[in-house]
């Protein structure tokens, strides 16, 4: 299958998604400078794995919001077991995670599109977005993010930022 056809439809692979959404935890251990290169690249790697197995049943690219709360990550002063899970396999304890990512973050991984938020009233920025439109629209529909952006005093400032591998 050429790059262009994997672009025009639906696709199954969650592959650019995830490694999205890790490469952006990774990058947010590594700006602390606490946690080296190798362990940088274990915990990577544990966290693509953990969020694959996780969203195996949970990835519909037909229906891109279909599943969103459930692949929601967040911190909000209580850790994601997934992101704990792949930290512990670099020795890093609780309170250490709570010193290296910020204590409110969420971030949502969709098919076509992952995006994040740091602190309760932050801006949406997005991580990654698929360069073909997405199969479903999100018009009308109470997803995750949507559910976060309900009752906002201020219209939020979306940022784009790119991701390369």
């Amino acid at each position: 299958m050429s790059q262009r056809q994997r672009r025009s439809g639906p696709r199954p692979d969650m592959a650019p998604e995830i490694a999205a959404a890790a490469g952006f935890v990774s990058g947010l251990l590594r700006a602390r400078g606490r946690v080296s290169e190798q362990q940088l690249q274990v915990f990577g790697g544990a966290l693509r794995e953990a969020l694959a197995e996780h969203y195996r049943h949970h990835w519909f690219p037909e229906k891109p919001f279909k599943g969103s709360g459930y692949r929601c990550i967040r911190i909000n002063h209580k850790m994601d077991p997934i992101i704990s899970k792949a930290a512990s396999r670099i020795g890093l304890s609780l309170p250490q995670l709570y010193q290296l990512l910020p204590s409110e973050l969420t971030l949502w991984v969709d098919p076509y599109e992952v995006s994040y938020r740091i602190g309760e009233d932050g801006s949406i920025c997005v991580l990654y977005e698929a360069a073909a439109a997405k199969a479903g629209s999100s018009w009308g529909m109470l997803t995750c993010k949507n559910q976060m952006m309900l009752g906002r005093t201020s219209p939020s400032k979306n940022y784009v930022m790119t991701v390369s591998s």
